[in-house]
């Protein structure tokens, strides 16, 4: 890795990362800040416990009435992991596919770095942002635990449950990261990317409520990511490794193909 690259690219992008760890972390906090009007004994609670038990497993919605139900159906259910994958992809997109159609690679590599240490800081650099909005995030739910009434889960927990949702965006930043490293397209980064959110979504949401099909949510990077209740259960190994296995492999993928290929010419 070039420690060089890496800063530069945390600095070349500050704006962008920060912009986007303020807008997650200001929508987790409004959430979180509605558990006492929308969680609990809410009539909006009771109203959701007499959905069909399929709508209510496809939303993540069993235990709608308890604070780990309400989070893990909310907060860190939908918005969230949603919002982090949009950033993700978008932000593994950009780090070599968007600076080599804008013809900003050809400069860069003017300089004595190697190809495979440009790509490898590169992506390390969008993984550490990601772990940035997570640290974030994980500070601001601590800070308002107690005055937003959802002390029943434990801290322990909320740092496993923020911990996967890491590992999460870090999968979908090293997809992005691998199609675009891979192929010097960044719209083919942005829709592969899109692509996989979608379908891991539906896998883990919808399809499984198709009789036959409830074995598809055990290839879901949705499932790995909530499958497990963190929130009840704490960290869920498994899980984790196959979040870093699956980003891991796309990622080793798009820097070898970087590295044989041909470079693009920008526009």
């Amino acid at each position: 890795m070039s420690v060089t690259v890496f800063r530069k690219h945390l600095s070349d992008n500050r704006r962008g990362f920060l912009g986007w760890a303020l807008a997650i972390t200001a929508i987790a906090a409004m959430y979180s800040a509605m558990w006492p009007v929308m969680g609990r004994n809410s009539s909006l609670a009771t109203a959701i416990d007499s959905f069909p038990p399929a709508m209510r497993d496809a939303f993540h919605m069993q235990d709608y009435g308890t604070a780990a139900g309400y989070f893990g159906s909310t907060v860190f259910g939908l918005l969230v992991p949603i919002l982090l994958a949009v950033f993700a992809v978008a932000a593994g997109a950009k780090a070599i596919a968007g600076d080599e159609e804008a013809g900003l690679l050809d400069l860069v590599l003017a300089h004595p770095v190697r190809r495979i240490r440009l790509a490898t800081s590169r992506w390390l650099a969008v993984l550490t942002a990601i772990a940035l909005v997570g640290v974030v995030l994980l500070l601001v739910e601590l800070a308002i635990r107690v005055p937003a009434d959802f002390d029943a889960i434990s801290m322990a927990n909320l740092a496993a449950m923020t911990f996967q949702l890491v590992l999460f965006g870090c999968c979908f930043a090293s997809i992005a990261f691998g199609i675009g490293a891979g192929t010097g397209r960044r719209a083919y980064a942005i829709v592969g990317g899109a692509y996989v959110t979608v379908a891991a979504y539906l896998c883990d949401s919808f399809v499984p409520q198709i009789k036959g099909l409830h074995w598809v949510q055990n290839f879901s990077p949705f499932y790995w990511y909530l499958g497990g209740d963190p929130l009840k259960n704490g960290i869920q190994w498994t899980h984790c490794a196959l979040l870093i296995g699956l980003g891991l492999c796309f990622a080793a993928i798009g820097i070898r193909g970087f590295h044989r290929r041909d470079l693009a010419q920008g526009n």
